[in-house]
């Protein structure tokens, strides 16, 4: 899956490429019995992604830190699908305080949960810390999600047990991770402001998401459950999550315009990861364009991606004891 893959819309050995679109690469697939957190489902790829979860017959739990914006887009949904299940729920990803509060408040609707998509992000904002003084992208891209799957595990593991049915987590990372600092992960300067790079910034926080998605898998398979964990790199999309750097991105586009995708084109490999029954027992992995694709060093570096799990967990524990 190369340049010419890409611009093309070819596809590749699974049968899809750049121009498939979500409702294309689930074609034909009974959701129905399904049950699947989307973080971020109120906007962009991410709405996308849930209309066509819940066309599919999913019940799709909107995560969202406006939900009052995501209670609009449900609206939306139900208007075109009235037989669509989906509910909102509150959640902050910068805000331990609020990850733990959305996942007390799924507990307590007594689902199961079968799929988890941890789709939301910021991208290229200028430097600030979240509630909890932890580096803005770092803390929503990676540690928020990072948090939010510990807390919702044990509810997948019951899930998958239970059922006999595949646990999927689903986490978007980005082709950005190639563009991080030198170490890779700054395990030792995240908060640091005067070496702050809000492009390097992301690219860190998107290495991290594969980082903790190869790190989570490889636990997950020595404890011998049934469930998996790959990461996605969705396409170049104009969406909200360019807020930040819109006229930088108009200006690339204008150059780079045959490798835009359009958003349901954008939400296909999310879709294709979170339900497509060819990659059941697939784990590990990196998709674009739905299909398997190399990644950086960094992000195939078994040692950093034990450190970074150790890192993340012990820093959410000294942010919940503060």
């Amino acid at each position: 899956m190369g340049i010419l893959s890409l611009i093309s819309g070819w596809p590749g050995p699974s049968g899809f490429g750049s121009s498939s679109t979500a409702e294309q690469v689930t074609h034909s697939i009974d959701a129905s019995n399904l049950t699947i957190i989307i973080t971020g489902g109120a906007s962009g790829i991410g709405l996308e992604t849930t209309r066509v979860l819940a066309m599919r017959g999913a019940h799709v739990i909107i995560a969202a830190r406006n939900t009052k914006a995501a209670n609009q887009a449900k609206q939306v949904i139900l208007e075109n699908d009235k037989k669509a299940k989906i509910d909102v729920l509150e959640l902050d990803l910068s805000s331990l305080k609020s990850v733990k509060a959305f996942a007390d408040s799924f507990k307590d609707l007594n689902l199961p949960l079968n799929i988890l998509i941890n789709n939301a992000g910021i991208m290229f904002c200028p430097y600030q810390l979240s509630q909890d003084g932890i580096e803005m992208q770092f803390a929503t891209n990676h540690l928020g999600h990072f948090y939010l799957t510990n807390l919702l595990l044990d509810k997948m593991k019951e899930t998958a047990a239970t059922s006999g049915i595949e646990g999927r987590i689903v986490n978007l990372s980005s082709v950005a991770h190639l563009y991080t600092y030198e170490e890779g992960i700054r395990l030792d300067k995240i908060n640091d402001k005067d070496s702050y790079s809000d492009k390097k910034a992301y690219g860190q926080s998107k290495l991290a998401n594969i980082l903790h998605a190869n790190e989570l898998s490889r636990r997950l398979k020595e404890e011998g459950a049934n469930i998996t964990v790959n990461s996605v790199h969705p396409g170049l999309i104009m969406t909200d999550l360019m807020r930040y750097s819109f006229l930088l991105m108009r200006i690339l586009k204008l150059f780079t315009y045959i490798m835009w995708k359009n958003v349901p084109q954008g939400a296909a490999t999310s879709c294709y990861a979170a339900l497509h029954p060819g990659l059941k027992g697939v784990t590990a992995k990196y998709f674009v364009d739905c299909n398997e694709y190399p990644t950086s060093n960094f992000a195939t570096d078994l040692d950093l991606a034990k450190k970074l799990w150790d890192y993340s967990n012990n820093l959410v524990k000294s942010l919940q004891r503060s």
